[in-house]
């Protein structure tokens, strides 16, 4: 099983709309800007998610998208499954597919066990919990262009001190 970037890019422009208050109407473009996620492939992804009762979409001047919930209640599982479709980690347990081997076949029991746990995972993480902890890749972006910008003879990001450590040109001057 391999989330694909529809998905990816899903989940990031839902982490945009929820660090704003809950309904408020934003413009795919600065969605897009933010995260750094194609306009027209979003575009797409977020009607999905319209279908499926997550966002909803106003039209006309000042359109755009909003949450349709809270971020809360909102799981990664819902998310990856309005824009992919049921998870299934192998043929053998989508089933529309079937396995020419279910009942007794080994393999299959353990692929079932994988995706229950990782359905577990993604259920119980929820858009709150994923916006907590994610920064934007618009900003970082940003960030990385005006520390180049700012540095352009460095070839590579000063790295950040660990807590507890002394940085390395300081240990030098010992």
């Amino acid at each position: 099983m391999q989330i694909t970037r529809a998905a990816e890019y899903g989940v990031l422009g839902l982490t945009a709309l929820a660090r704003r208050p809950l309904g408020e109407v934003v413009m795919i473009e600065t969605l897009c800007a933010e995260e750094d996620i194609p306009n027209s492939f979003l575009g797409k992804i977020l009607q999905s998610l319209s279908k499926a009762g997550i966002v909803k979409s106003a039209r006309g001047s000042g359109g755009g998208f909003s949450l349709a919930r809270n971020p809360s209640e909102v799981t990664a599982l819902e998310i990856i499954e309005a824009i992919e479709g049921p998870i299934s980690l192998q043929r053998c347990l989508d089933e529309d597919l079937g396995c020419e081997h279910s009942g007794g076949c080994a393999l299959c029991s353990l692929f079932a066990e994988a995706q229950e746990r990782v359905k577990e995972v993604f259920s119980r993480t929820t858009l709150a919990d994923l916006t907590g902890r994610h920064i934007p890749n618009g900003l970082v972006r940003q960030a990385r262009s005006r520390a180049s910008d700012a540095h352009p003879a460095t070839p590579h990001p000063t790295p950040l001190p660990v807590a507890g450590r002394i940085p390395l040109e300081a240990e030098s001057t010992r």
